[in-house]
């Protein structure tokens, strides 16, 4: 129970397989991940920014119609 036609566990295949699918990954070298890493801090830096400026209109909007 278990085992496979080649005489292996289906956990040991399932490992093989894992392993082999790690050695297609390719990794970005220095570089592109300094930049990619830049692109995402200053995405994040200006939604950030755009949807605190959105609430604060949003606020102020609200408060105009509550008095």
């Amino acid at each position: 129970m278990g085992e496979t036609k080649k005489g292996t566990s289906k956990s040991t295949s399932w490992f093989q397989s894992l392993k082999s699918e790690f050695n297609k990954i390719v990794w970005p070298d220095k570089e592109q991940l300094k930049k990619e890493t830049t692109v995402v801090v200053v995405i994040s830096v200006v939604l950030g920014i755009l949807i605190a400026i959105l609430d604060m209109v949003l606020q102020y909007g609200i408060q105009l119609i509550i008095k």
